[in-house]
């Protein structure tokens, strides 16, 4: 809803006025990114990028071997890693099925996909991040 260089003009508008929180709106300003299609997905990102993982890219496209045009929630276009958030109505058989079409296309292009859900992303978070640091560092990631 708010553009970037508006963010930035108000902050430094506040720096100016000598504003209190300068620095850390800063810090969250620079997290904000609205390409997420969900809250989830958003503060599945941040909660990564705080440990130390490499911002991953929201919704980066990926051309797949049928010409179709996908969208992973979260990728690491360079390691080609991507990340899906998957939401209580992934459990709908229907959904189930696109969904594993979608992660068959990615890794036949080369994707090594990982997933999340809202008990990994609220009470075994540790352990997900793991993951994420391990997929990246096999794919050359320097961390």
């Amino acid at each position: 809803l708010v553009a970037p260089a508006d963010l930035a003009r108000l902050l430094q508008a506040r720096r100016e006025l000598g504003a209190r929180g300068t620095r850390r709106a800063g810090r969250v300003f620079a997290l904000a990114d609205g390409r997420a299609q969900s809250p989830a997905e958003s503060l599945l990102r941040v909660k990564l990028v705080l440990r130390g993982i490499p911002p991953p890219v929201p919704q980066h496209p990926i051309r797949v071997r049928s010409g179709r045009v996908l969208h992973p929630d979260l990728a690491w276009p360079r390691y080609r890693v991507a990340l899906e958030y998957d939401g209580g109505y992934h459990a709908d058989p229907d959904q189930l099925d696109l969904d594993r079409r979608r992660l068959n296309q990615l890794t036949d292009a080369g994707w090594l996909v990982l997933h999340a859900t809202a008990r990994r992303l609220y009470r075994e978070f540790e352990s997900l991040q793991y993951e994420v640091r391990r997929a990246l560092r096999s794919r050359g990631a320097p961390i």
